[in-house]
């Protein structure tokens, strides 16, 4: 491998000896990466085999949808994986924003407050739900629906007390949000362990209150999901882990029974619900793709733990740190100045498989507030599974990295990464 990466990608022998050298003094939590993964991977087959998936689940559906096998058996097998009593499995689920709105105005009445737990939400959450202008078509004044947060303590966890507070003080709020990955802030995602603490804590006073975690970036990194320790909903995107780069598009909602029936009256109508909705391309990919997903994210793991090795090893600020707890697939890496953060994110596209000739350069994105780099050579659009990073074009120049569908193809990025920022001199 060292002569293809030198030869044909012109790699510093440095650089190569440096990363292999990190990634055989990290064997132990990449023994522990692959444990999980072993167990998940056995978890989703034996709910494949519990559901009795077969290959007429795979038959494309036209008009309504009305019996549609392949979608109902999609549902039903989500939510034997994720230990739920119900799912919304959905190729008509446009984005893991539009799948979090769903669930969120599906379960939430005028006069109702929806409180969030874990700070503000990510930019393209606070602009869909009009946080931060109430004027926002289709936001949450016009339903006059309330909102209201509870930042997290400074160690990052759940201020499970000040949330009991506030459940106490206001009787309005129905609907509890976390959001499990970091979004554009610097700290680690929530693990499964946290949000089972806040969720038992919250249902014992407030058993009718809704738990709603985003999920985005987190399923298959433990060996539980939020909805086996409490939560009542917890959702994602297909075009992310779940869907492992097979799945074309899509996202999913799993949950309780009363909670998700809430939820599909919004998603189609009162009293269809679930029973309608077809897609002509057929399930197969979706099938696969949670099939594979455990798999996938373990190699997303490793990536990401090698970056975080690497470049703390290095001086930088990378979050999660090596000591902390890893609960998603994102790594922040907090650069030098805006010159390093551009040639951080161009190298990411240099070494994918799609369009890597192309130039990322910082543009206006819907959704966010300041412009945006992007690297995504993927076979999907915008697929985060997939070697992709992003980073808002702002002090204090944070890149954000995730995903990858193979290891070698993410090492590739990190030494071309190394490379470009002129990080050859400190080693």
């Amino acid at each position: 491998m060292k002569n293809i990466l030198r030869d044909a990608y012109h790699i510093d022998e440095k650089i190569i000896d440096y990363v292999f050298k990190i990634k055989r003094r990290s064997a132990e939590k990449i023994a522990e990466i692959e444990a999980i993964k072993e167990y998940n991977s056995l978890k989703v087959l034996r709910a494949f085999q519990t559901v009795g998936v077969e290959e007429r689940h795979f038959t494309p559906s036209t008009g309504y949808g009305l019996a549609d096998i392949g979608r109902e058996k999609l549902a039903e097998l989500f939510a034997e994986i994720f230990g739920a009593e119900a799912a919304i499995v959905s190729p008509h689920l446009a984005s893991g924003t539009h799948t979090i709105c769903t669930a969120l105005f599906g379960l939430l009445r005028p006069l109702d407050t929806l409180l969030c737990i874990t700070g503000r939400p990510y930019d393209t959450l606070i602009s869909s739900l009009g946080l931060d202008d109430e004027h926002t078509v289709g936001g949450l004044a016009e339903f006059a629906i309330k909102y209201d947060e509870v930042d997290l303590k400074p160690d990052f966890d759940i201020d499970i007390d000040a949330v009991l507070d506030r459940l106490y003080l206001d009787k309005s709020i129905k609907v509890v949000h976390i959001q499990r990955s970091k979004g554009y802030t610097a700290r680690p995602a929530l693990t499964v362990a946290q949000i089972g603490r806040a969720a038992r804590a919250i249902k014992e006073r407030f058993p009718d209150v809704y738990i709603v975690v985003d999920n985005c970036y987190g399923e298959f990194t433990e060996r539980q999901e939020p909805t086996e320790v409490g939560a009542d909903v917890i959702l994602g995107s297909l075009i992310k882990n779940p869907g492992a780069g097979i799945a074309p598009t899509g996202g999913y909602i799993v949950g309780t029974r009363k909670a998700i029936d809430r939820i599909a009256a919004r998603f189609t109508t009162p009293t269809t619900g679930t029973e309608i909705g077809s897609y002509v391309g057929g399930y197969r990919a979706f099938f696969q793709g949670i099939y594979l997903s455990p798999s996938t994210v373990c190699t997303a793991l490793i990536g990401a733990t090698l970056f975080t090795e690497v470049f703390a090893s290095l001086g930088y600020s990378v979050c999660p740190n090596p000591s902390q707890a890893r609960s998603d697939i994102a790594q922040s890496i907090t650069c030098k100045s805006e010159k390093e953060l551009i040639a951080f994110v161009r190298a990411i596209q240099k070494a994918s498989p799609i369009d890597a000739n192309a130039v990322p350069f910082a543009d206006d994105q819907p959704g966010y507030d300041s412009k945006i780099i992007m690297a995504s050579g993927s076979f999907i659009q915008g697929s985060t599974i997939e070697l992709s990073a992003d980073a808002p074009l702002r002090e204090p120049y944070i890149a954000y990295f995730q995903g990858g569908l193979t290891l070698e193809s993410i090492e590739l990025a990190l030494m071309l990464a190394m490379q470009d920022m002129g990080l050859a001199t400190l080693l």
